[in-house]
């Protein structure tokens, strides 16, 4: 009975965690490295095990950082089943499909960039492709729902439990069960936290023997949520009196509907005026808000009841959804009065850095940054005060207001991290991942009566 780690250690992306019993391999998530360059190497590296070994991948949520590897997974040879919610399943197939367009989009423009140089072009090859993606499609087996049992295999069951995190999220408990030793292993997956529109809050088992935790925020709590909204107003109406457009870097899931959810509250409450032009840039968030619409399941009462009553918690009078890349284009011939929606949150790809390139330089314009931003991305630069950034090869200037809103973040902040954690028992062994090790240290000094360990990539451990 081991646990090895192989993504996410003292770093904030790329989960990936391995658990063997009783002759079977389960790996939980399989996710991409996102940041800087050094990063897209990383994830070409071996995985650490043997892809074709691996019995089952037990999906814990559809964000990139934990779903993005698993066409590489399935074009090294997985041929296991893969695990998780009915809305995790449809996300997945979103990000995965999206992520594969992107890798060749960008071995297409690396290889157009070095014709262009001149000289002898070697190929460049994409990590995976569209077809890898709809490969791995086929390994997606059961659907499981919260708080339901399943038996993986003799002496392995498995329960996911609602982590609030985005939509169809899931903290996944493991019951192992090997030579007459028994071990509740419990993987925290991303967490949300309490009082979030859209979601319920998360509500994790008790009677957790090991725990492998998230401690993305564990350093810090975020800003309340209503002076956030607040906040989001009043850049909204400053930039409109300048005269300028907003750009809101925003992730498909779940933020971009968070969004939108908090424009029609403004609109209705008076806070933002009823002919607010607003637009969706981003066709993966445009899908993803289809099937948020489809899984009610996963809402708070509140959002519910919306639902119930006939309304759409994410129509707006003024929003437009830009599918095609010439209606993408055309935003940006308007100077002032837009606020514009696009991915990627990190801004490591997708339209936003081409909104980016058109505002960034211009004082009148406003970037409201509302979610996290990993190390060596062009987010992270602009929010740490770069004054010059490159977008697109061009050096641009950074004269537009810059905002940094953490309460929309769909991370759990510290607080909320060890209120989750006061609920799950007193583990035996703690172990720490997905966060930055100065992070993690910090967050560990608040536990007590548990072994905290901050395993290093490829470390294994006997449970």
């Amino acid at each position: 009975m081991k646990i090895s780690f192989h993504g996410a250690a003292r770093e904030v992306t790329g989960s990936c965690h391995l658990v063997e019993c009783s002759g079977k391999r389960i790996l939980v998530d399989c996710g991409l490295y996102q940041g800087g360059r050094e990063l897209d190497e990383e994830n070409a590296r071996p995985f650490g095990f043997e892809a074709g070994d691996i019995d089952y991948l037990l999906l814990t949520h559809a964000h990139l950082d934990h779903c993005g590897r698993i066409p590489l997974l399935a074009k090294r040879g997985f041929r296991g089943e893969i695990v998780t919610t009915a809305a995790s399943r449809e996300l997945a197939r979103l990000v995965m499909l999206d992520a594969a367009g992107l890798e060749e989009e960008e071995a297409s423009r690396a290889m157009r960039r070095a014709k262009r140089r001149g000289g002898r072009v070697a190929e460049v090859v994409p990590l995976y492709t569209m077809l890898d993606a709809l490969n791995a499609l086929d390994f997606f087996g059961r659907v499981v729902h919260y708080a339901e049992p399943l038996q993986l295999a003799e002496g392995i069951r498995v329960t996911f439990y609602d982590a609030g995190h985005i939509l169809g999220s899931a903290s996944v408990l493991l019951e192992l069960n090997e030579k007459g030793k028994q071990r509740r292993v419990l993987f925290s997956g991303d967490l949300g936290y309490s009082g979030r529109v859209i979601l319920r809050d998360p509500a994790p088992p008790s009677g957790v023997d090991v725990v492998v935790m998230e401690t993305t925020y564990g350093d810090r709590s975020h800003k309340a949520l209503q002076p956030s909204v607040d906040e989001l107003y009043e850049a909204i109406t400053h930039t409109f009196r300048r005269g300028g457009n907003v750009v809101i870097p925003s992730f498909a899931l779940e933020r971009a509907q968070e969004i939108l959810y908090y424009l029609r509250e403004g609109i209705e409450a008076g806070r933002l005026p009823a002919s607010l032009q607003v637009f969706l840039d981003s066709p993966m968030a445009i899908a993803a808000t289809e099937i948020f619409r489809r899984h009610p399941e996963c809402f708070d009462q509140a959002a519910m009841e919306l639902f119930c009553n006939g309304s759409d918690p994410f129509a707006l009078p003024g929003l437009s959804f830009t599918r095609e890349t010439a209606e993408s284009i055309a935003i940006n011939r308007l100077k002032g009065g837009a606020v514009i929606i696009a991915g990627s949150g990190m801004c490591t790809g997708g339209r936003v850095r081409h909104h980016l390139k058109h505002n960034l330089w211009r004082s009148d314009s406003t970037i409201v940054f509302v979610g996290y931003a990993a190390r060596g991305t062009l987010a992270r630069r602009i929010i740490d005060g770069a004054k010059r950034v490159r977008v697109f090869g061009d050096e641009i200037p950074v004269k537009a207001h810059i905002y940094t809103i953490g309460g929309f973040s769909a991370h759990a902040g510290q607080d909320e991290l060890f209120d989750w954690y006061k609920r799950i028992g007193r583990p035996d062994t703690t172990f720490l991942v997905h966060g930055e090790e100065d992070v993690m240290s910090h967050f560990s000094r608040r536990l007590r009566h548990t072994r905290v360990v901050m395993p290093e990539l490829h470390q294994s451990v006997d449970l």
